[in-house]
């Protein structure tokens, strides 16, 4: 999403409040909701100005920041919250990004994914906060999003009902034994590279209870950048070194990964035909690379067969110039 220069309502009555009334504000690039970003800058203070009004709501993004923050995260820390308005004033992290630090020096990939996949390790050795679950039922519901929006934008008619009970055969391979907090949006645009040698975490308003694999399968199977399978098994097995998890968490990693490489092609499709959001339909075929290695697992046989039997391989790709 594009920013705006358009400064939100009440914003600066907000900052004044709060000791910031003298701040310069300019926008920042946002993400797949309709969320705003400022930076907001007075002198060698430096902020982000959070713009989420209703029906946006801000509650979950502030109870996982202040929940990862004071477990010892780089999550940003909450300076000052409008609820009504939907406004939080919150740590700024910089401009360090994980995915520009990569794609500009390649020979740091190893190095920088591995300090990823150990923030995981220490998240997932913490008791999770008090959130949702990403259950059989929600995964399922989730799942259905390529179904629903993908297969009509394509020219497929496709039976749900098959495709449900698809699922529920392979689903269950991915219940964990100890659900832990999945922030579900755990890639490469989403971490900053700290001064302190941190990596910060950004865009956990989503975060669910949920298996060890799921935030791994986000980070290795990015929708945004290209991952090299190479890079994708080194993590995987430093994580389960680390770990000590066994056969079954790679099996749960691949189910997982179908699962979330499929929503994400139904998300980006609807993004695209429901909110105008043109830009994500040519990240499809990189998800779409994704979902059949994940398909070539052979526990995601029933999951594959309707795939094979639904959706021939030309119309697997962007879906804007599939159905054009």
């Amino acid at each position: 999403m594009g920013a705006t220069l358009t400064e939100p309502a009440g914003a600066r009555a907000f900052l004044e409040l709060h000791g910031w009334g003298g701040a310069r504000l300019m926008p920042v690039t946002g993400d797949a909701s309709f969320r705003r970003y400022f930076r907001v800058t007075d002198g060698a203070r430096r902020a982000i100005l959070m713009d989420a009004p209703p029906p946006e709501d801000t509650g979950p993004f502030l109870h996982i920041a202040r929940w990862l923050h004071a477990q010892g995260f780089a999550a940003p820390e909450v300076f000052a919250v409008d609820v009504a308005q939907g406004l939080a004033l919150i740590e700024d992290l910089g401009d360090d990004r994980f995915r520009e630090a990569v794609d500009a020096d390649p020979e740091r990939a190893t190095a920088l994914y591995r300090a990823a996949v150990d923030v995981l390790v220490a998240l997932h050795r913490v008791t999770p906060p008090d959130v949702e679950a990403y259950d059989h039922a929600a995964l399922a519901e989730r799942a259905r999003l390529l179904p629903e929006w993908y297969c009509p934008a394509v020219g497929i008619v496709a039976d749900i009902a098959s495709y449900a009970r698809a699922w529920d055969a392979v689903l269950p391979l991915a219940t964990p034994a100890r659900p832990v907090l999945a922030l579900r949006d755990y890639h490469a645009e989403n971490l900053m590279l700290l001064g302190d040698g941190r990596i910060g975490l950004l865009d956990f308003q989503d975060a669910m209870t949920s298996h060890p694999a799921y935030d791994l399968v986000s980070l290795l199977q990015d929708a945004r950048r290209d991952v090299e399978p190479a890079i994708e098994a080194a993590m995987i097995d430093h994580y389960r070194a680390a770990t000590g998890a066994g056969e079954d968490f790679l099996t749960a990693y691949h189910v997982l990964g179908a699962q979330r490489n499929t929503r994400i092609i139904g998300v980006f499709t609807r993004l695209w035909q429901r909110d105008g959001k043109e830009r994500y339909p040519a990240l499809c075929p990189r998800v779409w690379g994704y979902l059949e290695r994940d398909l070539a697992h052979p526990a995601l046989a029933p999951v594959k067969a309707w795939f094979d039997a639904t959706i021939p391989t030309a119309k697997r790709g962007d879906p804007m110039l599939i159905g054009a």
